[in-house]
């Protein structure tokens, strides 16, 4: 009996401390505004044995056969606010891809976590794992998706849940980026969760190789894995990064030694290559930052909204994932005229405006090193603003003269999107 109360201590003290690290980082994060959801709910998508919700994103412009990004967001989130905040819709209004997002439900957890922990949510054909991939297959069809175009993606519970999905179908994914999450197998039970947040293990690479090569019976290839987490991060121990590293290091039969490291944005980046030179696992240090998913809100490579969990970092962890899977390619894609380069998104095609100058300075070093360079308005040119607030609202663009738009055009595009008639 005596143990038991000491069990039941020990868990009560871990979730304690968890729900104190998780309210101070929200509560020392910036508010995020409300904004409506760009997110359609999709129903009737298979048995969905984890009583999980589907909702996706598909842009206006679509490619054929889009490439798929499953979304997943993390504990106290939502489908929505984790679309809002890493700007994964307004890159796929850029590029023409599909965005998945599953969705936890309170009845499930009342945090809003994926259980990654659970073996009856994380193992193969079962629990949540197979309602996301459920999701995945109604997606593909619906949408006619490219099905070796798949990526997953996700932020703390949804990180460790996007190491769930990796591992239990690997055969599905080309690609994985896990944002300050945990790497597969390292908790079965609630308190095991906390103790593998919170405290320093050192499993082997072979143990935790050895949980992905017993989660599914596929041997390769395997998909590419990006791993990103903040120095300073509380909630989740930055050790659970490089042990997520050193597991797929042992799955694709890697060295431990990268194949160069260098410095993006004034963060450390390790690369390691196979023998054919080709990109297998990368990872990003984000010195002094906290819990959540690195942004760069504004300039060459701006993205998302920052606010709890979403922090300004000086760097795009959205753009450089979706830079990393090749997403911004159009080789099978044919743009508009406008569009004038395969390595440029014109911030004339995003539904948001870009407060940037006609082109990245030279000393730009992160977007010229990654492609995105936004040839759009600049923040001085009300006229561009105007345009692009009307387009992000889905209204008709008031007409213009050069670069000036006639009040009355706007008055009177603004009257006829509300139904209401006549001209000023």
């Amino acid at each position: 009996m005596a143990g038991i109360r000491t069990s039941l201590d020990r868990l009560r003290n871990l979730r304690n401390l968890f729900e104190k690290r998780l309210g101070t980082a929200a509560g020392r994060a910036a508010s995020t505004p409300y904004l409506p959801t760009r997110l359609q709910a999709i129903a009737n998508f298979g048995s969905n044995p984890g009583n999980l919700r589907m909702y996706a994103y598909v842009p206006k412009e679509v490619r054929p056969s889009p490439p798929l990004v499953v979304a997943l967001h993390g504990c106290t989130q939502t489908a929505a606010s984790y679309d809002r905040g890493t700007g994964w819709s307004q890159l796929a209004d850029a590029l023409g891809f599909v965005v998945l997002f599953p969705e936890q439900q309170t009845a499930n957890n009342p945090k809003n976590c994926f259980s990654w922990f659970l073996p009856g949510d994380t193992t193969r054909d079962s629990g949540e794992a197979l309602s996301i991939r459920q999701m995945i297959a109604k997606a593909a069809e619906e949408f006619n998706v490219d099905r070796s175009r798949i990526f997953v993606t996700g932020l703390s519970a949804g990180g460790a849940m996007t190491s769930v999905m990796l591992a239990t179908y690997p055969e599905v994914f080309a690609g994985g980026a896990i944002i300050a999450g945990l790497p597969y197998g390292s908790a079965a039970s609630v308190q095991e969760a906390f103790e593998a947040m919170f405290n320093e293990c050192t499993p082997s690479s072979r143990a935790l190789g050895d949980k992905v090569r017993g989660a599914s019976t596929h041997r390769g290839p395997w998909p590419k894995i990006s791993v990103w987490h903040g120095t300073a991060d509380t909630i989740v121990r930055p050790s659970n990064g490089e042990h997520i590293i050193r597991q797929w290091l042992d799955v694709q039969k890697l060295p431990e030694r990268p194949s160069c490291e260098d410095r993006t944005g004034g963060h450390s980046h390790r690369v390691w290559n196979d023998a054919n030179g080709d990109r297998r696992v990368e990872a990003f240090s984000i010195v002094g930052m906290a819990h959540g998913v690195p942004l760069a809100t504004t300039g060459a490579e701006g993205c998302g909204l920052a606010g709890p969990f979403f922090l300004e970092a000086g760097i795009s962890s959205t753009m450089l994932i979706a830079r990393s899977w090749a997403l911004d390619t159009a080789h099978d894609w044919k743009r508009s005229a406008k569009w004038r380069s395969a390595d440029v998104i014109p911030a004339e095609a995003l539904p948001y405006p870009v407060h940037t100058h006609d082109r990245a300075p030279a000393e730009s070093s992160l977007a010229q090193d990654h492609g995105f360079v936004y040839r759009g308005p600049s923040a001085t040119d009300p006229a561009m603003v105007i345009e692009s607030d009307f387009k992000a609202a889905g209204l008709p663009v008031p007409e213009r003269t050069g670069h000036a738009i006639d009040p009355a055009a706007v008055i009177s595009a603004a009257l006829k999107a509300a139904g209401l008639t006549g001209r000023v």
